[in-house]
């Protein structure tokens, strides 16, 4: 890991079969991130985070590793901007009975304007994550957060 590696921890009253489906199964990631995560996930594939049901792509990528329900290891970049590519590590762990996941981003180009970018938007997603394995219902991130950028709207109390 670099300095600039955004590390992203979170314990989850679930088991890592469940987390691990959150973060692969594009019905659970429509739920909490509005967005479908699409791929076969095998080391090599490629990989996508669309718009609902599959559509265009904000997100594109390869698998570079895959350990279900252990660790899935991503690139990760702007199908714009391929060149400004960076790395996903997604570590799932048990502690008792909470599932520890951390979310590793960062192998950042110097300049990256997705770095920028994934310093508001992990720490909504991953939240919505939470509540919704936890609790059944995700939060509305997108109420939250304009994609793509690092504006978040005022909240009340």
């Amino acid at each position: 890991m670099t300095n600039a590696d955004f590390i992203y921890t979170t314990y989850i009253k679930s088991t890592p079969e469940k987390v691990w489906a959150a973060i692969t199964n594009p019905e659970f990631t429509r739920q909490y991130w509005g967005h479908d995560n699409i791929s076969d996930w095998k080391k090599g594939s490629d990989w996508k985070h669309a718009d609902g049901k599959g559509g265009s792509a904000r997100i594109i990528g390869k698998v570079l590793e895959s350990n279900p329900p252990k660790r899935l290891v991503l690139t990760w970049a702007d199908p714009a901007d391929t060149a400004d590519d960076s790395k996903v590590t997604f570590e799932i762990d048990t502690v008792q009975d909470l599932v520890r996941l951390n979310v590793i981003h960062g192998d950042f180009k110097p300049g990256s304007v997705m770095a920028t970018k994934v310093v508001i938007g992990w720490p909504l997603v991953l939240s919505s994550m939470k509540s919704l394995l936890e609790t059944g219902k995700a939060i509305d991130i997108m109420a939250l957060k304009q994609c793509g950028s690092a504006t978040v709207k005022e909240t009340a109390a």
